[in-house]
Parts: C-alpha cells; structure tokens; sequence
C-alpha cells in the first residue's frame, strides 16, 4: 500500500494519492487500462463495489484489489475523524498505509502543516533503508535509499557533513535530460570541492541517479514532506535546487 501511493504521487506531484474523489465510478473506465484506471478504481471501492465484482471488470489480480481495498477503507476511517479526534495510532497506521501529510489534512478537514506538527508531537517520523539490489540473495550495501515508516531501525549512520541536491522526478514533455544535467553538474562540482553529496530524485533512467554520483542518493517524492523528513534526519549542511 504504502508503495503503491508513493508511486501514484510521483507520476504525477497533482495526486496526493490513492484517490477516491478525483473520479466518478465508470464501468467501462474500469474495463480499459489506462493510465487513469487507478482512480476509477478508488471510486468504485469507495461507493462499495465488491473486490469479486472489480476483478469481473479489470481482471487486476484480487490481492493488489484488496491492498486497494484497504486503502480506501482507511480512507473512510480517516474522514469519520477529525484534527482534534486524531490519535497517535490513527496517524501512524495512515502513514504505514502510505498516506501523506497533505492526504491526511485534505481526509481529516486540517492542513498539511498541522499534521505534519501532530506527527512531529506524537514522534511518528519515517525510518530509512537501503534498497536490497540482489533481492535478498546475499547481503547488500548500497548507497540507493528510502524512506518507510514500516521500519523499526535506520539501516545507515547520519554523520552530516553533506550537501543534499534536489533533482527534477520525473521525465516528461518539457523537461527531459537537460534538467538532470544541471544537477549532475552541481554534483560534480560538489565532489570537486571536496563536499559529500545526497541526491534525491526518482526517475531510474537519469545520470543523477547513478550509484556512482553521489555518496547518498534517496529514491524519494520531491515533496516538501519527504525533504524536510530528509533534511531533519540527515541534517545537511544545505540543500540546493536543481
């Protein structure tokens, strides 16, 4: 769940996740795949179609259906609360079940910047991990991470000392491999003047996102939540835009 929400929000910085209110239920959207099938979906389980009736229409295998499902159901869980009903358990099950900041806020009637203060008060803040390369076949160290709150423990020390660049997500008509090269630019230059590096960026395909660029790179949203989350764990001694 929580993958498939971070997924959602960065193809596209507009969606702040697993919506069920972007669309009206529409039976022949949902027999058709396209790229907004997703939020059809939503819909249709947020008016109460079955996990059976959804598979007849889109054929999506039933367990990623019932991850959906449980996603929307918590949805309706958070609208039946409100900012000051709000509990520390309420909150840290939304954030494992990937809901951001702003999708809370937008569910529970507040603003992103409130629950963000509730999350920081309740010390609900998300854990980082290396991504496992060789899918658990032997032991993997990589400088490729993540954030998560279905975490117990940080897989790396936070020594500080670095400088995070921001890079420019996803590809898309408009803004290509020319933006990437100005942060791949301000890496190297970085590097030359004898400063650590974080990267933060998501697009797989970019040079930025390259092992070798940086001595940490975060596959993360470009958010104002997910940097702040990064800057506040890694403590940078700044941050630059690409």
């Amino acid at each position: 769940e929580e993958a498939f929400q971070k997924a959602l929000r960065m193809v596209d910085e507009n969606v702040t996740g697993f919506d069920p209110n972007i669309k009206n239920v529409n039976e022949d959207e949902l027999r058709e795949p396209t790229d907004k099938r997703m939020f059809f979906l939503a819909a249709a389980l947020k008016q109460g179609y079955t996990v059976e009736k959804l598979y007849d229409l889109t054929k999506i295998d039933i367990w990623f259906l019932g991850k959906f499902k449980n996603i929307i159901d918590y949805y309706k869980t958070l609208e039946a609360t409100n900012s000051g009903t709000i509990t520390s358990d309420i909150l840290k099950k939304a954030k494992k079940i990937g809901f951001s900041d702003k999708q809370i806020a937008v569910a529970i009637k507040s603003t992103e910047l409130a629950v963000r203060k509730l999350r920081e008060e309740y010390h609900i803040t998300p854990f980082v991990k290396q991504i496992d390369t060789v899918a658990a076949e032997w032991p993997a160290s990589t400088n490729y991470l993540y954030l998560t709150y279905n975490g117990s423990t940080h897989d790396v020390q936070f020594p500080g000392d670095f400088v995070m660049v921001l890079g420019s997500g996803v590809y898309r008509i408009g803004s290509s491999v020319e933006f990437d090269w100005c942060a791949v630019g301000c890496l190297r230059e970085l590097r030359n003047q004898g400063k650590k590096t974080i990267m933060v960026n998501y697009n797989p395909e970019t040079v930025s996102t390259d092992y070798d660029m940086s001595d940490r790179l975060y596959f993360e949203e470009i958010s104002f939540e997910v940097v702040m989350d990064i800057y506040n764990i890694e403590h940078p001694d700044g941050v630059i835009l690409s």
